[in-house]
């Protein structure tokens, strides 16, 4: 059975389906995808939809040259915001990307060109990051005297180290291609194409067992907000509640029976 999502009238983002696989493009590319206020809403208000229309697994990518280039400085300059009108721009992102990460829907991103500053923050919400040999990454905020507002202290830090993200805010640092890869940025790197690459790995985590992704792209993330006793209490139960479904069992007896593919190395 194929999903049915309601149309949605965005003006900078675009969302297609393939079969239970939605495809959601940053589509400012003019602007280098940079992320507007409007943007932001837009964003929340799709993902938010996603969870009640039988999504699988979601792609998120671009149009244009660039993932994103991040907080839209030039509506930031023009606006003139208060400190306080600021701190509701970033709940707002927090919001969106919140929703990202925890909706327990797997979201692969396919990165290309500039994934800097607030596009690296989106792109560090989603479960699986493929970048291409264009794929740059950076957080300039330091440059601009501006600091991380999307999460990049929580997600960018977990990645890679609080030592790696202070110096890349510090002195500028752009990382790329296999050392990008090699310190945790990104989970893939593809010579080019990397929609096509995330497309392939969306549709193949849409055959998991719905209950199985979701525990798997909520519950982990959840872990990092408690204590390792509460953390281990809920695993605990999740794993009683994901382990004994129905699909488990069919999966299980598969894997008995010896129909299942094995997992090998070669």
């Amino acid at each position: 059975m194929h999903m049915k999502l309601p149309t949605f009238n965005f003006k900078n983002i675009v969302v297609e389906t393939d079969k239970n696989i939605a495809i959601v493009s940053l589509n400012r590319s003019t602007k280098r995808n940079a992320l507007n206020a409007e943007m932001i809403e837009e964003l929340i208000s799709i993902f938010s939809a996603f969870p009640r229309y039988g999504v699988k697994a979601v792609v998120l990518r671009s149009e244009g040259k660039h993932f994103s280039a991040g907080l839209d400085l030039i509506e930031h300059l023009q606006q003139e915001r208060s400190a306080s009108d600021f701190m509701q721009v970033c709940l707002r992102w927090h919001e969106a990307f919140n929703k990202i990460e925890y909706s327990g829907i797997p979201v692969i991103a396919a990165l290309k060109g500039a994934t800097i500053g607030g596009g690296l923050e989106l792109a560090s919400a989603a479960h699986i990051r493929i970048a291409d040999q264009t794929t740059y990454f950076a957080l300039p905020e330091g440059q601009r005297g501006l600091f991380t507002g999307g999460g990049a202290t929580i997600r960018v830090s977990e990645l890679i180290g609080r030592a790696r993200m202070i110096d890349m805010m510090l002195t500028g640092r752009i990382y790329k291609a296999n050392e990008a890869l090699s310190i945790g940025l990104c989970q893939y790197l593809v010579e080019n194409n990397s929609d096509a690459s995330a497309i392939e790995i969306a549709k193949a985590v849409a055959e998991i067992p719905p209950l199985s992704n979701f525990a798997i792209c909520s519950t982990i993330s959840h872990t990092r907000n408690m204590s390792a006793l509460d953390a281990s209490y809920m695993e605990s139960f999740v794993a009683g509640v994901v382990n004994t479904q129905p699909e488990a069992n069919d999966r299980l007896k598969a894997f008995a029976n010896k129909t299942a593919v094995r997992v090998k190395a070669d």
